[in-house]
C-alpha cells in the first residue's frame, strides 16, 4: 500500500488539513472587487489599459474607500497610522461608502481611461 493511501486511512490528511493557519478568502475577496465593480465595467482593449485601471482601483481602494473593518478608515491610515479620531463617522454630512464608491466608479473613469497625455478610446 502506497504511503498516501495509508496516510488517508489513518486519517493523517485530516489532521494535516486542519493545521493551517491562513486562508485566501481576504485576497480573493479584492480581487473579486477588482473584476466585477471595476474592471468588467470598463473596456479591457490592451495592456495598458487594464494596468491603468488596476492602478487606479488599487490606489483608490487604499487611500480613499473606508473600510468597516477599519472603522472606516483607509488601509493606508491603519498601516501609516494616520487615522484620525473616529468622531468624523457620526458626522452627518459625511458621505456614505456606497456615494463614496459610487463617486469613484463615475467620476473618475474618464481620468483613469484617458490617462497622462491620452485621448478617450486611445491605446
Amino acid at each position: 500500500m502506497a504511503a498516501a493511501d495509508r496516510s488517508a486511512r489513518d486519517g493523517q490528511v485530516q489532521a494535516e488539513r486542519g493545521a493551517v493557519t491562513f486562508s485566501n478568502s481576504m485576497i480573493e475577496s479584492f480581487w473579486r472587487s477588482l473584476k466585477h465593480r471595476w474592471l468588467f465595467l470598463h473596456e479591457l482593449d490592451s495592456l495598458a489599459s487594464v494596468t491603468r485601471l488596476v492602478a487606479f482601483y488599487v490606489q483608490q481602494h487604499n487611500e480613499v474607500v473606508p473600510h468597516s473593518a477599519f472603522n472606516g478608515h483607509t488601509p493606508d491610515e491603519m498601516f501609516f497610522g494616520t487615522a484620525a479620531e473616529l468622531s468624523w463617522l457620526t458626522d452627518p454630512t459625511r458621505p456614505t461608502r456606497h456615494q463614496m464608491v459610487a463617486h469613484f466608479t463615475d467620476f473618475h473613469y474618464h481620468e483613469v481611461r484617458s490617462g497622462p497625455g491620452l485621448t478617450h478610446g486611445a491605446t
